[in-house]
């Protein structure tokens, strides 16, 4: 039962992070791999401080990594689990309609 409830709050707090439009947007950037904040942020039409605050609520709660290379930070999906829920996702919401399936 204690297991139950363990991953029943990890896939409470992953849907929560996810549970956000513009966080969803970067995820499906970083579902097709390895983008800066500034290529995130250009791609979505935001400021980078806005990327870097969604960035950095994911980070925190382990879904995506993060690397420096000098004045850059790339980020990419760390978390396995919310890296097979974004591939479902991306294929039904992200992956240009001639892919979806539907």
């Amino acid at each position: 039962m204690k297991e139950l409830k363990a991953s029943a709050d990890e896939a409470s707090n992953l849907l929560k992070s996810l549970a956000n439009r513009l966080r969803l947007q970067i995820l499906c950037e970083l579902a097709a791999g390895e983008r800066s904040v500034g290529d995130i942020a250009r791609e979505l039409g935001i400021r980078d401080t806005v990327a870097s605050q969604h960035l950095g609520l994911l980070r925190r709660e382990g879904i995506v990594g993060n690397r420096r290379e000098a004045q850059t930070i790339y980020y990419r999906v760390k978390s396995e689990p919310a890296r097979q829920v974004l591939e479902t996702l991306y294929k039904l919401y992200c992956a240009p309609k001639s892919r979806r399936g539907r």
